[in-house]
């Protein structure tokens, strides 16, 4: 599965580039996750907590920086993350692409995921709504680690509170059917009406 986000942040390029590098300090940005380890200069271990209504999981997860060129402001990181009970796992290859614009910085972030075992039947469209929201998130706090405006979550932050998530990315998915179903209700009346 390929997810593609993007957000602006009001910071010169070269601060951006320090900060999304600063492993240790970008990872309590994303909610749920808890820096463990620092393995080496390119390698961090870290736990994820993720709540999905009644059932809650938490990965132990792999970081390696697997690429980094400066001067084209491009990262990639690959990640592997097993869920503690062997409810499933996850592999990531995820980069990031900075560029310059008016004043701030504009990130890129193309994920490309494998899902697997019971994490996997959470289906494609819910993924894709989770890791929306999340990377939402994430660059509210990288904005404001930036400009210093505002507190950002502390490790060990809450887990990710996917009900709600969950429940939106289903509601979106059934709404489409609907309105799928409703629009060839309609192709049908017209068909039959000019027959």
């Amino acid at each position: 599965m390929r997810l593609e986000n993007s957000f602006e942040v009001p910071a010169p390029l070269d601060a951006s580039w320090r900060l999304l590098n600063d492993i240790p300090t970008v990872v309590p940005c994303m909610p749920g996750a808890e820096l463990i380890e620092t393995v080496d200069e390119h390698t961090w271990k870290a736990k994820l907590q993720v709540k999905l209504g009644p059932i809650a999981l938490q990965f132990a997860t792999d970081v390696v920086r697997e690429e980094m060129d400066e001067a084209a402001g491009r990262v990639v990181l690959s990640v592997k993350a097993r869920e503690a009970r062997g409810r499933g796992s996850a592999q990531a290859t995820i980069e990031s692409a900075l560029a310059a614009v008016d004043g701030g910085t504009r990130v890129k972030i193309v994920t490309d995921l494998a899902l697997r075992g019971g994490v996997a039947q959470q289906g494609q469209a819910v993924v894709a709504d989770v890791a929306e929201r999340l990377t939402a998130q994430f660059a509210d706090c990288i904005a404001s680690k930036l400009t210093d405006s505002a507190p950002t979550p502390a490790a060990g932050a809450p887990p990710i509170g996917g009900l709600r998530l969950l429940l939106g990315a289903l509601w979106r998915s059934a709404r489409g059917r609907v309105t799928a179903r409703r629009l060839v209700r309609s192709s049908r009346r017209r068909r039959a009406g000019m027959g």
